[in-house]
């Protein structure tokens, strides 16, 4: 068997396997590749990766240069056919065929002109169909070289509904001039997926994938705020022990995907992570998907005594868990403000009664110059973290407010005197344990959150950065809105669901 036949037996099986569905229902589709701008051979390889997502491809041929027909001012093109099977009816498929040409960088060009990458489907079964917008079998197909020839060489068998005739007989008969096999090597690169081979410790991995990979987003109206961000993204899938590795390209394309197909006006974070994880689903045939997202975000403040204008900047973040048979989405935001030690205020209250009875001061007049004077302790910087779990968009900046709200005071980049003896006054008001930070996230989401589902997830979380001390100190809680409404009500000991058993599918409260 030569090497433009079909699969190794290894790759069509693992094929077979992923694509998961039923073969009495599938259907016999043949679909020509062509492409004649860029990297020819890269756009006609990402084509191949995405239209395995929806058709179970068994024969793929040798790719041949051919000399444009029609239009002649352009390149040479690289055709190339394939043949599989579909369990989508041919609309269906020819949509998803006019998506890949989308992502792989496909515009509308002049009729018949320089095109990035082009699909056509050519067969599909026996049918014939001449509706405009999806003609079956493809007009061009008893015509054109370009086409007739690669399809000939893996499947000479199949036949024109129309005319009667076999792809081999239609090609005998065509002139071949202007075709000849490109000698770049791309079948062998199209054919040879290693990753899809078993590997030598067939061991499955909860999590493989990239990180770190960053993108350009434009938020506009998801949380009012308007503005170009860079997002920091972290894609991850599962694998089964039957392949050696995932396809690394496919996660940086799959996020691309979503941005463009999502178009990041009026979306938010949390969209854009359940987007990229369901495509991971799909492009990896993975069981579980996940990706994380943190991006810089800046809004516009005042400074609280001089009222000058300025910019605070915080962190948006977003991360979705798809899996087979559920999904989970959490938006949320990490936010910088200072926390007054409560402990250390107290004692140095104490002292200062002491000392100001020692001085002759009575016991009232003590107690009315301590509740007149700002008492002194260490202060910690604190990074608080606020994200909640739901279908339903969350205003980024609301969440800020809460988690500012929660510690003693918020911070400023931007601070003039007035606005330092403000910050210094108002954290020393209201001291608060890093525990105390983390209850009072929570309850403000109680009050905020009111409208949402009783199955909403919080997450809260506080660092606090000690500074008389070599650690620091953490604190943190998880639970549904259900479950913080029961505790909020004075139930004792309710269970509170984790942010793990969240990110499974798991509700505690709502266990049999």
């Amino acid at each position: 068997m030569t090497e433009s036949k079909l699969l190794d037996t290894k790759q069509s099986s693992a094929v077979m396997a992923s694509f998961n569905s039923q073969h009495a229902s599938e259907h016999r589709v043949a679909i020509a590749l062509g492409s004649n701008i860029g990297d020819r051979s890269g756009n006609v390889i990402a084509a191949i990766a995405r239209l395995r997502s929806y058709v179970r491809i068994d024969r793929i041929s040798r790719a041949y240069e051919t000399k444009p027909v029609g239009f002649t001012d352009q390149p040479d093109f690289l055709n190339l056919a394939c043949t599989g099977w579909t369990t989508l009816d041919p609309q269906a498929l020819r949509d998803a065929m006019a998506r890949i040409e989308r992502q792989v960088g496909r515009r509308n060009t002049v009729p018949l002109g320089p095109r990035a990458i082009d699909l056509d489907l050519l067969l599909y079964d026996a049918v014939i169909s001449d509706e405009e917008i999806c003609t079956i079998p493809h007009p061009g197909l008893p015509s054109r070289a370009f086409v007739l020839v690669p399809l000939a060489e893996i499947a000479p068998e199949l036949v024109d509904p129309r005319s009667g005739k076999t792809i081999g007989e239609l090609a005998k008969a065509i002139d071949r001039s202007g075709v000849s096999v490109y000698e770049g090597g791309l079948l062998t690169r199209v054919q040879r997926d290693v990753q899809e081979s078993r590997p030598l410790v067939p061991l499955a991995l909860n999590r493989v994938g990239v990180t770190g990979v960053r993108t350009l987003i434009h938020l506009e109206n998801a949380s009012q705020l308007g503005q170009q961000i860079i997002a920091t993204v972290d894609i991850y899938a599962d694998l089964d022990a039957e392949h050696s590795g995932v396809h690394m390209s496919r996660f940086s394309q799959d996020l691309e995907d979503a941005l463009a197909e999502l178009h990041w006006d009026g979306a938010n974070l949390a969209d854009l992570t359940h987007s990229v994880a369901q495509r991971v689903v799909e492009s990896q045939h993975a069981e579980r998907a996940e990706v994380a997202l943190r991006a810089p975000l800046s809004l516009a403040r005042a400074t609280p005594a001089s009222a000058l204008p300025t910019r605070e900047f915080y962190t948006g973040i977003a991360r979705a868990v798809v899996a087979s048979d559920f999904a989970r989405r959490l938006a949320g935001v990490e936010v910088e403000g200072m926390t007054a030690c409560p402990c250390a205020q107290a004692m140095v209250a104490e002292q200062s009664r002491e000392r100001l009875l020692g001085e002759g001061f009575g016991e009232e007049q003590v107690v009315k110059i301590l509740n007149a004077m700002p008492i002194a302790t260490h202060n910690q910087r604190g990074v608080g973290t606020l994200l909640v779990g739901s279908d339903r968009p969350v205003a980024l900046e609301q969440l800020v407010e809460i988690v500012e709200q929660s510690m003693s005071s918020e911070t400023y980049d931007l601070l003039k005197r007035p606005d330092e003896l403000f910050v210094v006054n108002k954290a020393h008001q209201s001291p608060r344990f890093v525990e105390d930070v983390v209850r009072e996230m929570l309850r403000y989401c109680g009050d905020v959150l009111q409208d949402f589902p009783a199955t909403t997830f919080i997450f809260a979380r506080q660092i606090n950065f000690e500074s008389i001390h070599k650690h620091d100190a953490v604190a943190e809680s998880a639970c549904t809105l259900e479950e913080l409404r029961r505790e909020l009500g004075g139930e004792k000991e309710v269970r509170h669901t984790t942010l793990g058993q969240w990110l499974a599918g798991d509700l505690v409260a709502h266990r049999p």
